[in-house]
């Protein structure tokens, strides 16, 4: 069988298309999450400058990382139905251009940190591009049925490397929030991994709905959810937030929760992808808290 993605195609390039190779809508929260780290790393308002650069270069480097994985990947996603309209198993751009692109975006995003931000937030930026690009996607997505929760340490990075980016060091707090992502990828994870099942077992992707069965997975998604809840406390128990981090972490623990329990009871293609567009609402929610809750904090202890 022949596939378009192993030939160049004869289309123009657009710049839609290389944007097409950099899941846009992941980096935006690797860079959302980054800057929340940022502004809690320090009282009152960091460097702008600082956030401005730290950004452009972390979103580089996502970017890159996810063009790398589109060309790591291309011949499971010309199988896989959720991933064949993209630009390389579509054919739209060339294997060797794609992988220009991702260095050439990761060149760049290294440049910005070591010029403009810090060598360790460029050498931590670094490792967590690996991290995804290689040592997930080349090896731990094809090993184990773990391999989401091992590989999850790479996408729980970016709050340690806007932390970093504005102290130069890795403070305990912003280890909490790595925890958080940490424990947050499972059950995000593998709520769509039962929705898209048949897709990973036709390439042989050992997701844990493929290996180990659907009612397995929708425990796992429980009780790693029952996890989160509990760690979501923990900014709150060490004093890094207050009350209105608290209420709200368990108000959206507790929606997270029900989803969860709601799964368990049916695994329907509808539970799965409520359960998976949820845990996008909680990420963003959670962190949004940490936000407001550091800056309310900080006006209370002024007056």
């Amino acid at each position: 069988m022949t596939y378009p993605l192993l030939s160049r195609a004869s289309k123009a390039l657009s710049w839609k298309t290389y944007l097409g190779l950099c899941k846009l809508n992941v980096v935006g929260h690797i860079v959302f999450t980054a800057i929340i780290g940022m502004f809690l790393a320090v009282p009152g308002m960091p460097p702008i400058a600082t956030v401005i650069w730290a950004s452009i270069g972390i979103g580089l480097a996502a970017a890159s990382a996810a063009a790398l994985n589109h060309f790591l990947d291309r011949k499971a996603d010309a199988e896989m139905a959720r991933t064949q309209n993209r630009p390389l198993p579509k054919g739209d751009i060339s294997s060797r251009e794609a992988v220009v692109f991702a260095l050439v975006l990761g060149g760049l995003g290294m440049l910005v940190l070591i010029t403009f931000v810090n060598l360790l937030t460029a050498a931590l930026t670094f490792l967590s591009l690996i991290g995804y690009a290689v040592v997930y996607t080349v090896y731990l997505k094809h090993a184990t049925p773990q391999n989401i929760v091992i590989g999850g340490a790479a996408g729980a990075a970016p709050p340690v490397l806007g932390w970093c980016a504005i102290t130069g060091q890795v403070h305990p707090y912003a280890l909490l929030l790595f925890l958080l992502i940490y424990v947050w990828t499972p059950p995000h994870f593998w709520a769509y991994a039962i929705a898209k099942r048949d897709d990973y077992a036709k390439v042989n992707i050992p997701m844990l709905p493929v290996t180990h069965g659907i009612e397995v997975t929708q425990l796992h998604v429980l009780l790693y959810t029952v996890l989160l809840l509990l760690v979501s406390l923990l900014p709150y128990l060490t004093g890094m937030s207050g009350e209105i981090y608290l209420a709200g972490a368990i108000i959206l623990g507790g929606v997270f929760l029900y989803f969860a329990w709601k799964l368990k009871q049916e695994a329907s293609q509808r539970n799965a992808m409520r359960t998976f567009g949820y845990s996008l609402v909680y990420l963003v929610g959670i962190f949004s808290f940490l936000l407001v809750d550091h800056y309310v904090k900080l006006n209370l202890l002024w007056e």
